[in-house]
């Protein structure tokens, strides 16, 4: 039996997006999403190009596939438009390589 390890996960794997507007799950509210860095398997049916324009739809269709907790393809669709634009930024700034990400200082 072979046993797999993941990589770990860093920084520059994992962001966190404050809501501004928190997601209500019942009497919880959710106000920060982590997103992870997607892999290959996450990216399934989506286009790069299509992240990379920051499309709604592909942003849609990844969230919920990338975030920690786990948030429903309704709850992101729910989310309000500066909150996806945050999560949005994010996902397009995984799609640098490192040398491109030094050219954008982070807040």
């Amino acid at each position: 039996m072979t046993q797999t390890t993941s990589a770990p996960v860093t920084t520059a794997d994992v962001r966190t997006v404050n809501l501004d507007n928190p997601i209500q799950r019942g009497e919880t509210a959710i106000d920060t999403l982590q997103l992870r860095k997607p892999g290959a398997g996450e990216l399934r049916g989506l286009t790069i190009a299509d992240l990379a324009r920051l499309d709604v739809a592909a942003i849609l269709t990844l969230l919920p596939r990338i975030t920690t907790p786990p948030i429903s393809p309704a709850e992101a669709a729910a989310l309000s438009i500066e909150d996806l634009f945050a999560c949005s930024t994010e996902v397009g700034d995984f799609l640098l390589q490192k040398r491109d990400r030094a050219a954008f200082p982070r807040a």
